[in-house]
């Protein structure tokens, strides 16, 4: 426990920054779309990339100069995108919630969405690989403080993905949905910036 419990709380709270996979795993809790292979997906990614970290495989992103410029640069332009759609939904207006919780658009298209503003965000891998990988490292049992992080991925996704469904009412309006097109836009954009500025 002494390695299990400081990697689920490092790796919780690295994962509750909002960023372009909570607020993608947000919004399709709140439409329940495809939620299950949503939730999963992101988990899992995290799980490999922690489970890289922890292996050692830190020394990759330091040791190959040229992936983090190639990272930062497209990840950038991959979030500017994402920001310009949720932006261009904030002003289009008009979605509301589907009162029989259908799922709108194809699970393969939520996995694939998913999947990029996962593995296409450079903060992923030094929060992950980086980060949680050399920290790892300081403890008795670096596998252990791994398990606790991924964990803590599972844990969160579950609970963002299915507890959206509380909102439920409030997103119902449409203008709820164009404030959190606004919301999530805006950071998306400022998360871009970031990247290219740091």
């Amino acid at each position: 426990m002494s390695s299990f419990l400081p990697g689920f709380a490092l790796g919780l709270s690295l994962i509750l920054a909002i960023g372009a996979q909570n607020a993608f795993v947000l919004r399709q809790g709140l439409r329940r779309a495809h939620v299950g292979s949503v939730v999963l997906t992101c988990a899992l990614s995290d799980a490999v990339l922690i489970a890289a970290g922890v292996a050692g495989f830190g020394w990759l992103v330091e040791a190959a100069p040229w992936i983090a410029p190639v990272m930062t640069w497209g990840g950038a332009a991959f979030l500017a995108v994402y920001g310009a759609l949720a932006f261009r939904n904030a002003l289009r207006g008009g979605e509301t919630l589907d009162a029989k919780g259908r799922a709108t658009g194809t699970r393969r298209a939520a996995i694939l969405t998913c999947l990029l503003l996962t593995w296409a965000n450079p903060h992923v891998y030094l929060d992950t690989v980086v980060l949680l990988g050399s920290v790892s490292s300081t403890y008795p049992v670096p596998a252990l403080f791994g398990a606790g992080a991924v964990l803590a991925s599972f844990v969160f996704f579950t609970a963002l993905g299915s507890g959206a469904r509380l909102l439920s009412p409030v997103f119902a309006r449409p203008a709820a949905w164009r404030g959190l097109d606004a919301v999530v836009g805006t950071t998306m954009w400022g998360l871009a910036v970031m990247l290219v500025v740091s």
